[in-house]
């Protein structure tokens, strides 16, 4: 399952790229303040190409990697400077980076369905390994307790030229966020209907942490990206090789 088919990935682009705009400055302060004022910079679910634009308008050089052909498509039109990769953000292998970034809870989510801890802590050695001495990974993550045992969170949104409906959930057992979404393209006077399953797997911030440090990291937790602050349960790692 890789998600974000054709249509879903036109709607995340049209009317969720906020996110990564509201972020970027927060961000570039988070390279400022560990003296990464340009070099290569890794986007891990990069989605759009959203934020690796603003990199590249900074100055910066760009490889973007996610799991999503259709996001990668866009991607290319939105950074034609930038370089990018289809594939799994948890096994992609990085040249050695100046920094890493992974934002909107890309570590959450199991499209690639081996997502776990395990695999996090792999994961987590193999970046230690790309980066730079100095060098910086900085990712955002939802903790479990989204909702309340039961609870169904309904949400919709619409554009011009489309509609998206979702309905959330939680297993607070298997620590499983699942998003249920509907989503309408219009095409002429029709609307095309598509449905994907979303799910992630959330992870305390504890568990998070200890195994950045058995990596090697230092680790600094923030409650979003500067002035972009997020509810409870939804935390920001800078996690720095010394």
């Amino acid at each position: 399952m890789t998600g974000y088919s054709q249509d879903l990935a036109y709607i995340h682009d049209a009317g969720f790229s906020d996110f990564a705009l509201r972020a970027a400055p927060g961000l570039f302060s988070i390279l400022r303040r560990n003296q990464i004022p340009n070099g290569l910079v890794a986007d891990l679910g990069c989605g759009s190409g959203v934020w690796a634009r603003e990199l590249l308008r900074a100055g910066y050089d760009v490889l973007g990697v996610d799991i999503s052909p259709a996001m990668i498509k866009l991607a290319r039109r939105k950074a034609p400077g930038a370089k990018f990769r289809t594939g799994s953000l948890l096994s992609v292998r990085l040249p050695r980076c100046d920094a890493v970034t992974s934002i909107g809870e890309c570590l959450n989510y199991c499209f690639d369905q081996t997502n776990s801890k395990h695999r996090l802590r792999q994961f987590f050695r193999r970046l230690h390994q790309s980066l730079r001495a100095g060098g910086v990974f900085v990712f955002d993550v939802l903790e479990p307790g989204q909702l309340t045992k039961g609870a169904v969170r309904k949400n919709f949104m619409q554009g011009p030229d489309w509609a998206v409906f979702a309905e959330s959930q939680e297993d607070q057992k298997r620590k499983i966020l699942s998003r249920r979404i509907t989503a309408f393209r219009r095409f002429g006077k029709l609307y095309r209907r598509s449905q994907e399953t979303h799910r992630q797997r959330l992870y305390k911030a504890s568990e998070l942490t200890q195994e950045l440090k058995r990596a090697g990291f230092n680790v600094q937790m923030l409650r979003g990206y500067g002035r972009f602050r997020f509810s409870d349960g939804h935390l920001v790692f800078a996690a720095r090789k010394p």
